[in-house]
């Protein structure tokens, strides 16, 4: 919903310029609008074709921009004060609201809503919360912002106090108490202010949507990280053209700030009223505090903000529809994603294979086990997926070496890279079936493949090795027979198995052990891959044996297999239930990116098993 506050920055700064202009034009020039909408449009592009080169560049000024704002906005404050009216700073006793709200009764709960303008923008500089620490905002909003703004409107009231009775027509307080010598450097000002707060909610709006879509919660897009140093300067295209479609569509379609102020004093304080509620439940889950502390704060900060939310839905058919359209329709897409996201992997979980139609294979699986290894990519974290049946019963061979590869993300910022990998064996030891789930936060940035592939086949040897010889028994009677192992990455577990690989050497061993390993002469030079393995550990011939097979199996390459699903309502369902899976869920899972897996594998080594999902 920040987008309704984001143009409105911008055009509010190009009324503000026509204010400037002489008396005799300032009537054709507001009214006609030839030259705020036009200008804003053109600064509005500007910026959103600019998003893909990232903000790293540019970012060291946004904090000068941000402090001369806010300084500015103090001195001309302070000024106004002495100049016209220093008995104002009485202003800020709530006797005066109280007695104003007496006073006014309907009419000044009706202007609630306007006076919610005053604070809305305040939050655009912090509108991408995740890149800043909690200490450095309560620091920023208690010791810069907040006297700034309070100097601002405190000023603006000493000069309206003095001339409440204007014979102008003009309309925005802030540029008339501005001295008329230094109006335009304060344009200017604004002007690159209005960019900050604009880039601020655009970062911001990235930020959310990657992490609602690591939660399952939002279809895939393409994210781009636009800096090797900054891990939460991202750049989504998708998100960024069609935020900046809609904010040309309401510049144009609205041509004033009026039902763009109402739009966003209604996102704004919905926003206020949504966190105070959340908040509530932090207080009781997190904080564990008492629940009637927590009824105190919704009741407090709550009825006060109901009071300004109440206020805002009155100018609902004067622009503040905007938000609320908006919100229904990205609330309907998270939904149906979610909803048919949750059937998709309950219907992997009641069809998955169990450890018995396994065991009843043998260890060659009733097949003819080839080199190399399968990576075979599921989004169980227990059993056998579907499409491993599904595809073993269809050909007649499958790898040496066969991983679950499980992709996770979990409702944490970040996952320790020495937490990376839980590794398991599914089945007896001979069958050299593995099951691998490799977590990562929401704000996680995933490796490169090559590293990715190195620390997984790292992991599963590390597996190898720490493995006690007992946890290889598997338990018949229990279906979940599988026992995790952590394992981090290479880069992180420098006491564990290493991995070298080598393109120009002909032989490959197993450095820490006596026996080197003796490899045909092939028809053409491969990769060689060799396991340097710590010199105080001690490993026996069954530990070696697995590890040079899974070398050789290495050497060999590594296959992908996809499983390419298409979701669909059972017979029976409801008719809503049909619309959502059958229509909604397939169009946004066809217009949607793949898993960032699939996009960066190898054609030449994937496999995809298609397969009906009957939900």
């Amino acid at each position: 919903m920040g987008f309704s506050h984001l143009q409105f920055l911008f055009f509010q700064q190009f009324q503000g310029w026509s204010f400037q202009c002489p008396k005799n034009n300032i009537d054709s020039l507001y009214h006609s609008a030839d030259v705020e909408v036009p200008a804003a449009c053109a600064i509005l592009i500007f910026l959103f074709a600019l998003q893909h080169y990232g903000t790293h560049r540019v970012g060291f000024l946004f904090a000068p921009v941000v402090i001369t704002w806010l300084l500015c906005i103090s001195a001309i404050g302070v000024y106004n004060i002495f100049y016209w009216n220093p008995k104002v700073y009485q202003a800020l006793s709530p006797f005066y609201m109280y007695k104003f709200l007496k006073k006014t009764q309907k009419g000044g709960w009706m202007s609630l809503g306007g006076i919610l303008l005053c604070i809305t923008g305040s939050e655009a500089m912090f509108a991408d919360l995740g890149h800043f620490s909690q200490l450095s905002i309560k620091i920023a909003f208690t010791f810069v912002v907040y006297p700034s703004l309070i100097l601002a409107y405190m000023g603006q009231a000493a000069y309206l106090s003095k001339h409440h009775i204007l014979e102008t027509n003009y309309r925005i307080g802030f540029y008339v108490s501005v001295p008329e010598k230094i109006r335009w450097p304060v344009l200017v000002i604004a002007i690159f202010a209005a960019v900050v707060g604009s880039q601020a909610i655009i970062t911001g709006t990235f930020s959310i949507i990657k992490q609602c879509s690591a939660l399952g919660c939002f279809p895939r897009v393409k994210i781009i990280h636009t800096s090797s140093k900054m891990h939460g300067q991202i750049y989504i295209p998708e998100i960024n053209w069609t935020l900046m479609l809609l904010c040309l569509a309401v510049t144009v379609g609205f041509r004033d700030t009026k039902r763009m102020g109402n739009a966003s004093g209604l996102a704004v304080i919905t926003v206020m009223l949504v966190t105070t509620c959340l908040m509530s439940l932090v207080i009781v889950l997190c904080w564990h505090k008492s629940v009637f502390l927590a009824i105190l704060f919704i009741f407090f900060f709550g009825s006060i903000e109901a009071l300004y939310f109440s206020a805002s839905l009155i100018k609902f058919l004067e622009g503040a529809w905007v938000p609320i359209a908006l919100a229904l329709i990205f609330s309907a897409i998270m939904y149906v994603w979610h909803y048919g996201t949750l059937k998709k992997y309950e219907f992997d979980v009641q069809n998955k294979v169990s450890i018995n139609w396994l065991l009843a294979l043998g260890p060659t699986l009733g097949i003819v086990r080839v080199r190399g290894i399968g990576l075979i990519h599921t989004e169980l974290v227990s059993g056998i997926p579907a499409i491993f049946s599904h595809f073993v019963t269809n050909l007649p061979a499958f790898h040496q070496v066969v991983v679950f590869l499980c992709i996770k993300s979990v409702p944490v910022p970040h996952v320790s890279p020495k937490e990376r990998f839980l590794v398991g064996r599914v089945g007896p030891k001979e069958y050299r079936l593995y099951r691998c789930i490799a977590r990562y936060g929401y704000r996680d940035v995933h490796k490169d493949d090559l590293e990715f592939e190195k620390d997984l086949i790292c992991s599963i040897a590390e597996f190898i090795r720490s493995e006690r010889p007992e946890c290889s028994i598997p338990i018949l009677d229990s279906e979940n027979d599988e026992r995790m192992t952590v394992i981090g990455t290479s880069s992180s577990n420098l006491e564990g198995i290493r991995m070298h690989e080598d393109g120009d050497v002909d032989s490959s061993q197993i450095v820490g052990t006596s026996e080197p390993r003796v490899a045909k002469s092939p028809e053409k030079v491969r990769k060689r891959v060799r396991f340097i393995v710590p010199e105080s550990s001690q490993i026996n011939n069954g530990v070696k044996e697995e590890l040079q097979e899974l070398m050789e199996a290495r050497e060999a390459g590594m296959a992908f297999i996809l499983g390419h699903s298409y979701v669909r309502a059972k017979k029976g369902s409801s008719l809503i239930k049909k619309i959502v899976i059958n229509l909604g869920y397939d169009f946004l899972r066809r217009n949607s990116r793949g898993p960032t897996y699939a996009l960066s594998i190898p054609h030449a080594s994937t496999l995809e098993v298609g397969m009906v999902y009957q939900v």
